[in-house]
């Protein structure tokens, strides 16, 4: 029962996920735009949205997990990954400047309110999931 809830739910909330680590890094974007050669970064939402619900079908592959703090991470991190492996990209020059920062303050602020309004669209759409299930297991409804 609670595996069915979760498949249920899961979509949503993989969505949810990841639009808030993108409005973490578009934040990081706009707080660094007066850093010297600090280079815009953003998530390819689409790929990293399929690359997420692959990891938690139940039915996919998985990859073995570390025991140890010496391990290495499966698949390694670096610079360019967020902790769960989704990769960082850096958004394509529109205007240099003098100092090589690659943030326009303009896109940045374009794409965190599209993404802020994504988000509270996913919080409509959990909010609706929520209230057809709550709907379906009232008594004389």
């Amino acid at each position: 029962m609670v595996g069915r809830l979760d498949d249920y739910m899961r979509f949503n909330e993989t969505v949810l996920s990841l639009r808030d680590k993108r409005q973490t890094v578009l934040a990081s974007n706009i707080a660094n735009a007066d850093t010297p050669n600090y280079k815009a970064r953003d998530i390819d939402f689409s790929s990293a949205l399929q690359s997420a619900l692959d990891k938690a079908d139940p039915n996919a592959q998985r990859t073995l997990t570390t025991t140890a703090a010496k391990h290495y991470p499966n698949p390694q991190q670096d610079a360019g990954t967020l902790a769960d492996g989704t990769p960082l990209l850096y958004r394509g020059v529109i205007q240099g400047a003098v100092d090589g920062n690659t943030v326009d303050m303009d896109v940045e602020q374009n794409q965190f309110a599209d993404n802020a309004i994504r988000y509270e669209a996913g919080i409509t759409a959990i909010n609706g999931q929520i209230k057809a299930m709550l709907a379906a297991i009232q008594p004389g409804s």
